[in-house]
């Protein structure tokens, strides 16, 4: 597939897929998982909302897959992947904020390569999980640290509503093994690694993944997080940064509800 980017927005109350194309956000006919061609419709992209850019049925999620990381927390190096799952109401997109609930006192950020998911698969090989990806997004893995500890499984500290954030866009066509991916705490670098560091690359994930459930078109899954994690309090913006893919900016609150 050739590099594009693709996206999810609002303009006058619609939501449409599109592409993003020279700094204009063209409308596209189809949708990203079938056949689709660009439209006659364009805006700029002051003019519209960007959205999550998939709608995820499920979202897996891998615990402890970078080597840096590993030997940060001074944990083995597990001999399969770590994964759990959050829900799909965890999803925000840029600009959005991260709700800090009530119940918890330490939340933290995640910086994460995000893999979308383009056919329904199960059972496939790491060879060719390849052609079975749409693109890449940034994600934040957003965590209730306290939780997580307290609970002894992580269920409850990720599944929190805004505790996914993804975006602003995907990107196919790009090679992921190899890029720096970086977490900006207020505009202060708090993690930088590479994809290269992963314990588990991207299609060794898909693969593993697919042999325990059907993976859906538009399902994603957070790769794992590089070391530096940290706390953030309302009022903290965070910007997850990953070459050849962009930033996905967020905003902490407080959740007033909760």
């Amino acid at each position: 597939m050739e590099k594009m980017k693709l996206l999810r927005f609002r303009q006058n109350g619609n939501e449409c897929f599109g592409l993003l194309d020279n700094d204009i956000v063209r409308e596209i006919k189809g949708n990203p998982f079938s056949r689709f061609e660009p439209g006659d419709k364009h805006f700029s992209p002051d003019s519209t909302e960007l959205l999550p850019p998939v709608e995820p049925s499920k979202i897996i999620g891998v615990g402890l897959n970078y080597i840096d990381h590993a030997k940060e927390l001074r944990m083995d190096i597990p001999e399969n992947p770590l994964i759990f799952m959050k829900p799909p109401t965890s999803v925000i997109g840029p600009e959005a904020e991260i709700l800090y609930p009530k119940m918890s006192q330490h939340v933290e950020y995640e910086a994460e390569i995000v893999v979308v998911i383009k056919n329904r698969i199960r059972n496939v090989s790491a060879r060719e999980a390849g052609t079975h990806i749409l693109g890449y997004t940034c994600g934040n893995d957003v965590t209730a640290r306290d939780l997580q500890q307290k609970d002894g499984q992580w269920t409850r500290a990720k599944s929190f509503d805004t505790f996914c954030a993804i975006g602003p866009w995907i990107v196919c066509g790009i090679c992921a093994t190899d890029l720096k991916i970086e977490m900006l705490l207020n505009g202060e670098v708090v993690q930088s690694s590479t994809t290269a560091n992963m314990i588990f690359n991207i299609y060794e994930l898909v693969s593993f993944i697919s042999q325990i459930m059907t993976l859906l078109p538009g399902d994603i899954i957070m790769t794992g997080t590089p070391p530096g994690v940290g706390p953030v309090q309302p009022g903290d913006t965070t910007e997850v940064r990953i070459e050849g893919i962009g930033t996905l900016r967020n905003y902490v609150a407080d959740d007033c509800d909760s």
